[in-house]
């Protein structure tokens, strides 16, 4: 399938969706030695000696919690909390980011609650295709307690494809917007890639998002390299009370689909950001770097330039106007 199949876009360029900047070529021989290294010689710390800590939820703990509230449920799965109704990002719930049951990336702790035991949702934000974002499981099992799916070019054609009912389901291409259930939605570019196969490579567009409801405005980042991008949302759209922006699954050697905690930081500060949540870490064994590191370097990175953190622990309630002091929990679990 090519993206001009069933989308016109300036993104898409000979049938495939692509970023605007030329992109750093990885070449077969580099590739293999990649996955030969993240197959077989992975360090030991890149996943935790024990199990982290997980606050569990519940329906009623939820209602329970104060509006305006976020909760990471791991890795980039977000439940949102805005104006009295849930909203959640690219939910994953599978316990391996990965086509198949049986082998790829396992989570290193449970989801704080499952997907029977989330309320009823005015909508599901997704950014891009990949299995660490897009559980098809979890998207049919959320179908009939979700009033909307909003996705980018392509992705909408995927949900419907499997089941999904079209007429809940919005697509759109960057910088467009869409006011559902109380919310501004509006998906902003990102720098990444697509594809769930060998075959359907860029076939689908990614983004990341711009969440602005009655009282907050928010940034949800998806999967992305730094990119000037950045500079661009937060001048037309920030400030933001929270930028929820990737913080691991970082390699020199795939230096443009992800970012260095570094480029993190700067993406925040190019956003206007008030308060940086680093997601993207602490579930999945993603690269090659200890699963502490992302933390513990954005941490440092924080202090150095006066900015503020939000470390919850994963399920724990997060206040966007008032949140609490940085936790460090990821510390009394490093070697």
């Amino acid at each position: 399938m090519t993206a001009t199949a069933s989308h016109a876009s300036p993104q898409v360029q000979n049938g495939r969706f692509r970023n605007p900047v030329r992109m750093h070529r990885t070449g077969v021989r580099k590739t293999l030695q990649i996955l030969w290294k993240m197959l077989f010689e992975k360090p030991a710390d890149s996943v935790p000696a024990a199990p982290i800590p997980v606050e569990a939820l519940d329906a009623a703990a939820l209602d329970a919690a104060p509006d305006n509230s976020v909760f990471r449920l791991g890795h980039s799965t977000v439940l949102l909390k805005l104006d009295g109704r849930f909203w959640l990002t690219d939910p994953v719930f599978a316990r391996r980011a990965s086509p198949f049951r049986w082998m790829g990336p396992a989570r290193f702790h449970a989801t704080p609650l499952t997907l029977e035991q989330l309320p009823p949702l005015a909508g599901v934000i997704l950014s891009h295709d990949h299995y660490d974002h897009l559980d098809r499981a979890a998207v049919l099992a959320l179908a009939n307690k979700t009033e909307h799916f909003v996705a980018p070019l392509g992705v909408g054609d995927l949900l419907v494809k499997w089941g999904v009912p079209a007429n809940k389901v919005h697509q759109l291409d960057w910088w467009r917007g869409v006011t559902l259930g109380g919310l501004r939605l509006t998906c902003t570019p990102a720098q990444h890639f697509s594809g769930r196969g060998l075959t359907d490579g860029n076939s689908t567009l990614w983004c990341s998002w711009v969440i602005e409801s009655s009282a907050h405005k928010v940034f949800f980042s998806g999967d992305t390299g730094y990119f000037r991008g950045f500079k661009a949302i937060g001048d037309r759209f920030g400030p933001f009370d929270l930028t929820m922006v990737e913080t691991g699954a970082y390699d020199a050697q795939w230096p443009d689909i992800h970012m260095q905690p570094e480029e993190t930081m700067q993406a925040h500060i190019d956003l206007r950001g008030k308060v940086l949540l680093p997601i993207h870490n602490g579930t999945f064994d993603l690269a090659l770097h200890p699963w502490h590191e992302p933390l513990e370097r954005i941490a440092a990175l924080a202090e150095r330039h006066g900015q503020q953190l939000a470390t919850p622990v994963i399920g724990a309630a997060l206040s966007i106007a008032a949140p609490q002091a940085d936790q460090r929990w990821w510390r009394r679990f490093m070697a």
